[in-house]
């Protein structure tokens, strides 16, 4: 498990190391890993031209203390002094070493020929966006030269990842002591580039946010057992598609199998129904009436719902009337419209937060928050939480890095793998369906969402390989991605 901590977490861990050890030894820690990954992103130090952008903070005197270490090895070291004074020891240390400091005034020309531009303008206590200042000079940076910020990108939050105004985008972050949650949280995570993170003996205690690993995706997904069958896998009820969208419940549909559910009970209305049986004979496929789509499907472990449903009040009584089943639940697209209209109606539901699992992408939980859509992609981390609250819901927010919060004092969970291209057509269909397989096998919603979110990830790499992907394709590779983990 990969995890992350907040700025102030961050702060608390550093106090009694700041105590404890000499002056500057912790800087000296964390600015020796600094120039470590900077000269190996160089390749060959001795006659490299690197910049450093300096504000007035410690971070400026990491920046100023690694650009030493690297003048020492023969780089050529210009420092743009953008605060209203620098750190003391760190622009001594880079005189003695032979690094030039200069002025905003300069930046241009020394910027021209750099090979490599270090960060160090704002640190994890920086709030707001570049100043005018600086933002000029970070527009003054060549698309050749390669871009290290210090701890974070100088314009991004490091708690929240929220980016309010102009900002580094940094090719590479080298971060001290902890990843910081806002490295991880879109929009802050597409400035960070590659994270690296350095050990400086930080002990920040209880994460905020956590990121699954491979061998913890396999830890938890449901292995078929020599011994078992297929009602052992899970029993998974699909309640999505319509005449309108009969994709949506193919797509659903797909994911769920692609999964590896055991078996699977399509409730289906006539114009879905055809569609799904021709799609896939695996399911048992029965045709329902809008307002009761549980009614002669059968028993199941789990529902999914919501896909290409349609908004129509037969059909939102229809989801009301799956909820009444009491049973754990995915709900996904029209069936958010249903909890959009009445915010109450998963409180107090039996099995709490751990049964239920929404799926909204931004626009969606910004209609269940009644704020704009703009908001909730600002302020990502900050809205999925606020969702799962108010709602008593476990929320997977999609998006470019895709947030499972829970209810409660636990970390939340942020999606590391996937690409680009997953935003297309029908992919959040196929995530349904894999949530919910996983539901049916007896996860919890937190477990079902975010496992489920790193294997749609890895489905869709290997499937687009670089270029578009359909969510056909997607659901296609969605078993090379499971056996991956084996």
């Amino acid at each position: 498990m990969r995890t992350a901590h907040t700025a102030d977490q961050v702060r608390a861990a550093e106090a009694p190391l700041l105590e404890a050890l000499p002056e500057g030894a912790l800087m000296a820690r964390a600015a020796g890993g600094l120039a470590a990954r900077c000269a190996s992103l160089l390749g060959r130090v001795y006659g490299a031209r690197v910049v450093l952008l300096v504000g007035a903070g410690n971070n400026g005197g990491d920046a100023l203390h690694a650009g030493a270490a690297l003048a020492r090895r023969g780089a050529r070291v210009d420092a743009v002094l953008l605060g209203a004074s620098a750190h003391e020891a760190g622009l001594a240390a880079l005189r003695r070493a032979g690094g030039r400091p200069c002025s905003a005034a300069d930046a241009a020309g020394v910027l021209a020929g750099a090979d490599l531009v270090v960060d160090g303008i704002l640190g994890i206590g920086g709030r707001g966006g570049l100043r005018p200042e600086a933002a000029a000079v970070v527009a003054a940076v060549p698309q050749t030269a390669i871009v290290v910020a210090v701890d974070v990108p100088s314009g991004v939050d490091a708690t929240t990842g929220e980016v309010p105004g102009e900002a580094v985008r940094a090719d590479v972050t080298v971060t001290f002591g902890s990843l910081k949650a806002g490295l991880l949280v879109a929009p802050g995570a597409d400035h960070a580039g590659i994270v690296d993170v350095v050990d400086i003996g930080l002990r920040p205690g209880p994460a905020a946010l956590e990121a699954l690993q491979a061998e913890d995706v396999a830890q938890r997904w449901p292995w078929p057992q020599e011994q078992g069958d297929k009602y052992a896998r899970g029993v998974l009820g699909v309640h999505a598609g319509s005449s309108a969208y009969p994709g949506a419940g193919v797509l659903c549909l797909a994911g769920a199998l692609g999964a590896g559910c055991g078996y699977v009970r399509v409730a289906a209305t006539s114009g879905a129904a055809v569609a799904v049986r021709m799609a896939h004979p695996e399911a048992i496929v029965v045709h329902v009436e809008p307002e009761h789509p549980a009614h002669g499907v059968g028993r199941v472990q789990a529902w999914a719902t919501g896909p290409g449903l349609g908004t129509g009040r037969a059909e939102q009584a229809g989801v009301r009337a799956l909820l009444a089943e009491g049973l754990p639940t995915v709900l996904d697209a029209d069936a958010l419209v249903v909890l959009a209209a009445d915010p109450g109606l998963l409180r107090g539901r039996e099995g709490g937060p751990g049964a239920v699992l929404l799926t909204p992408h931004a626009g969606e939980l910004a209609r269940l928050l009644g704020v704009g859509r703009e908001e909730v992609e600002q302020r990502r981390l900050e809205h999925a939480r606020a969702a799962a609250e108010r709602f008593e819901a476990t929320v997977l927010l999609k998006g470019s890095t895709t947030l499972v919060a829970a209810p409660g004092e636990v970390p939340v969970r942020v999606n590391t793998t996937g690409t680009a291209w997953l935003g297309t057509a029908g992919s959040g269909d196929v995530l349904t369906g894999v949530a919910g397989s996983l539901l049916a096998a007896g996860r919890d919603a937190r477990d079902a969402g975010s496992v489920a979110a790193w294997v749609h990830g890895l489905a869709a790499r290997l499937a687009s390989a670089g270029g578009p992907l359909t969510a056909s394709r997607l659901a296609e590779a969605l078993p090379r991605a499971v056996a991956s983990l084996g």
